[in-house]
């Protein structure tokens, strides 16, 4: 239990670090961060719950106030702006990617970038895209059309995901918690 809240606070904490990256904002106010690297990580190094569990943590904290999000934004306000989506597909990606680990026999490169893409692209999407529509008061199409700019970067995070996941398993596989 303690082993893996410890690891729940280390990994809201990466995400909080990642949004030290200066964010770039490309289409409609919703700035492209380091974040969703650590949100995909959540899910395929501690797995669906624990992932899950760091990602609301974090959440809460940039709800209390904490400027967490890249860019120093924090606050109850950005959960109405134009990347709310995004934010409320944060945990649900996480617990995705995850769930994709934890469920696949392939090797952990492979499990875990299909994990990023299905969670952390995929599901991330899903949710970001129709907060964007509601928000930017537009047609899921053109909202969609919006997120395009977003899809490179992610496809990158996601082999990065992969990248990172499989070094972790092979430097000291009892730390890759989605597969214990």
């Amino acid at each position: 239990m303690e082993r893996s809240l410890t690891h729940i606070a280390l990994f809201a904490a990466l995400i909080a670090v990642l949004g030290l990256v200066p964010p770039l904002y490309l289409a409609g106010a919703v700035p492209i961060t380091a974040q969703t690297l650590g949100v995909m990580l959540c899910g395929t190094v501690l797995g669906a719950k624990r992932g899950l569990l760091a990602v609301l943590l974090f959440l809460l904290l940039v709800a209390l106030g904490l400027p967490l999000l890249s860019g120093g934004r924090g606050g109850l306000g950005v959960f109405v702006g134009p990347s709310a989506g995004f934010l409320v597909g944060f945990p649900l990606a996480a617990f995705t990617a995850g769930w994709i680990m934890e469920r696949t026999t392939l090797p952990p490169f492979w499990a875990a970038t299909a994990g990023g893409v299905i969670g952390g692209i995929g599901v991330m999407y899903l949710c970001g895209i129709t907060g964007m529509a509601i928000v930017l008061n537009k047609t899921w199409a053109e909202a969609s059309l919006l997120a395009l700019a977003f899809l490179p970067g992610d496809v990158i995070k996601a082999v990065l995901t992969g990248l990172v996941t499989q070094s972790i398993a092979r430097a000291r596989p009892a730390a890759l918690l989605a597969r214990a």
